[in-house]
């Protein structure tokens, strides 16, 4: 009997490593689809997040670690932190109203009622819970294997205390430009609210946002923050359907 026991105590050991492998490769494989899979396709992928709210921290991390894949540079990461956690008893020091009215603008056109943190978009035409890394892969990846033409060039030139950004693309009246000044990283102590006592830290972070015409000439100025560096910095502009939000075209420069 003793003998049975120690052999049945085996077996189920054997059992339990393979199930255990089996379900470390299988997130394994789960954790590089995204960016193995690759056409010549790119996604937009806006978050939507919030220092004072204690569902954002594994949001923020997913996004972090699908810019850490991005080997071929097809993610366009920008994260946006609404200010409507502010009232909670923490401000975030990356909040804006203008990030909320874009949430809100999402949240139209795909449907979504009420809104929520944290909400991760991609290319404009697909909306999920921001930790929801099963679902958000998957969508990236059908993202990556469209083969649309590339024609978005952005130019940079700062002039003082501004910086001053023009475009070479398709022109057309259905569509705008957005802009995006990202700040690539940052931290912050968080010492009321849902997060009180914990260190956060954030990447892809939107400072400023504008909407600019496709028309020849058009330009955007955005005031750069006193913060501003250029090594750690980035511009990141795509082209949006006025109508239904879907993102046609995507490009980004550096310092």
């Amino acid at each position: 009997m003793k003998a049975i026991k120690r052999l049945g105590f085996g077996a189920a050991m054997l059992l339990l490593l393979f199930v255990t492998a089996s379900f470390l490769l299988k997130r394994s494989v789960e954790k590089n689809d995204t960016m193995n899979n690759t056409g010549k396709g790119f996604a937009v992928i806006e978050l939507f997040t919030s220092e004072g709210c204690s569902s954002c921290p594994p949001a923020d991390r997913l996004i972090e670690q699908l810019g850490a894949q991005d080997q071929q540079g097809q993610l366009y990461i920008l994260a946006y932190h609404v200010d409507y956690w502010d009232h909670q008893g923490w401000k975030d020091r990356f909040s804006d109203k203008s990030y909320t009215a874009r949430q809100q603008e999402y949240a139209r056109l795909l449907h979504v009622d009420p809104i929520y943190t944290p909400q991760l978009v991609v290319n404009g035409a697909g909306e999920f819970v921001g930790s929801d890394q099963r679902s958000i892969s998957a969508a990236i990846g059908e993202q990556l294997q469209q083969d649309l033409p590339r024609k978005l060039k952005l130019n940079g030139v700062i002039d003082g205390k501004n910086l001053i950004i023009s475009h070479n693309g398709e022109q057309n009246t259905k569509s705008e430009l957005v802009v995006a000044l990202v700040q690539k990283k940052a931290e912050s102590r968080v010492k009321a609210g849902e997060n009180m006592g914990r260190d956060l830290s954030h990447v892809q972070i939107v400072r400023d946002l504008k909407q600019v015409s496709l028309q020849n000439g058009s330009t955007a100025e955005i005031r750069l923050p006193k913060d501003f560096d250029k090594s750690s910095w980035e511009v990141i502009g795509f082209v949006q359907d006025k109508e239904s939000g879907k993102i046609t075209d995507a490009t980004r420069f550096g310092w």
